[in-house]
């Protein structure tokens, strides 16, 4: 059996053996495996040779370890982190997750991460030790990833951002100071005469913005709750921005004396639960001391459980005292989630898009807020991705 042929017969299963041809070796453990998950059912009266391939992973932990063992040793990390969210949602797996041999054989990602922290509240003290170990190698290789493009894009834009008129040499901005001289140009010299130098400001270990997070922990926000948690710690981190971060469904918890260890952040969230917007935003308005130097993003559904009229007002005070407002229907590599697309256009309406955001497009974005730039360019981007 050629390649082709064998990757077809894994697609179609044990009903293509005829046309196909049987599979040996570690192909047949593939193809049990991808049994396990994806096919139900026999084939007619079963009298045939062969029956089609069943889920059988039942709810047995010992069977469905083996089972994750096996799809880690023939299927690439990120197939096996498709297959495993695949089996949480279609065999009804969440409960095995909570029993610690079924988390040492997992692979870490970030949707396992999420639904670990949905089952926080009834998982019992043996599971929690394994758990938090999982959530540290996801969170450890996030920050691995995100960290230094975080820092350098916010660093840049807090320089660019505090541009003075008569910089030192070292700190020119070339680009800006010739575009603003183009009308000085001496074509006998064949150059610009510069009659007024941009230049960067000078690094300063001052806070220079206040960054808000306010991050819906409704269920369906399970991948940016984790990804914005491990932003607003590396946020955080940066002493020229003072970093708070607010998590909310009916409640409204303030997880930012926790944002030293990420790992604890999303142990602090609780996913699932109604929709408040207005008061998380009621809370966040307190936050904001030095309006012109603030950004504040809030990341949500936009599905509204509060006063809807009341929480736009809110966030129309917002802009009107000079705060950047950014809204994020998700951060996460997944696209738009469903949302409440009334609410988007009524904050559209105020100056505020409301769009989703991957993991690697959120430094840039944070670099233009704070830099004061349309974010529109941001929104019609992402709302452009298939």
């Amino acid at each position: 059996m050629d390649e082709r042929s064998r990757r077809w017969r894994l697609v179609l299963g044990g009903a293509a053996d005829e046309s196909l041809g049987e599979l040996s070796g570690n192909e047949a453990a593939m193809d049990a495996a991808l049994a396990a998950l994806y096919d139900s059912g026999s084939a007619g009266d079963g009298e045939g040779p062969r029956r089609q391939r069943s889920a059988g992973l039942g709810a047995s932990a010992p069977q469905v370890a083996r089972w994750l063992g096996d799809i880690r040793e023939y299927f690439p990390s990120t197939v096996v982190q498709i297959m495993q969210s695949d089996a949480i949602e279609r065999l009804n797996l969440t409960s095995l997750l909570l029993e610690p041999e079924m988390l040492d054989a997992v692979e870490p990602d970030v949707h396992l991460v999420g639904t670990l922290l949905s089952l926080n509240r009834v998982m019992p003290d043996q599971t929690k030790g394994v758990a938090r170990q999982v959530v540290r190698k996801v969170v450890d290789d996030l920050e691995r990833r995100i960290a230094n493009k975080t820092k350098a894009a916010v660093t840049g834009a807090l320089n660019r951002a505090t541009r003075i008129n008569r910089p030192r040499h070292a700190d020119i901005d070339w680009d800006r100071t010739i575009r603003a001289n183009l009308k000085h140009y001496q074509p006998e010299y064949r150059t610009i005469v510069p009659e007024r130098l941009i230049g960067y400001g000078r690094r300063t270990t001052a806070v220079q913005r206040d960054v808000i997070l306010c991050v819906d922990q409704s269920g369906s926000m399970a991948a940016s709750v984790v990804y914005s948690g491990v932003f607003a710690a590396v946020l955080a981190s940066m002493r020229s921005l003072r970093t708070s971060l607010v998590v909310f469904d009916t409640a409204v918890v303030d997880l930012t004396d926790q944002l030293h260890d990420p790992v604890e952040v999303l142990f602090g969230t609780q996913l699932g639960g109604g929709t408040d917007i207005n008061r998380a935003i009621a809370y966040c308005q307190e936050l904001v001391t030095r309006p012109r130097d603030s950004i504040f993003v809030l990341i949500s559904d936009l599905y509204e459980g509060g006063v809807r009229d009341e929480m736009l007002r809110r966030v129309a005070a917002l802009v009107e005292a000079g705060v950047q407002v950014v809204v994020l229907l998700a951060l996460s590599d997944e696209g738009a989630p469903a949302y409440d697309h009334d609410n988007a256009a009524a904050l559209a309406s105020l100056g505020v898009p409301a769009f989703a955001c991957t993991p690697d497009a959120f430094p840039e974005l944070m670099a233009a807020a704070i830099e004061r730039r349309d974010l529109r360019a941001f929104a019609e981007r992402f709302a452009s991705r298939p």
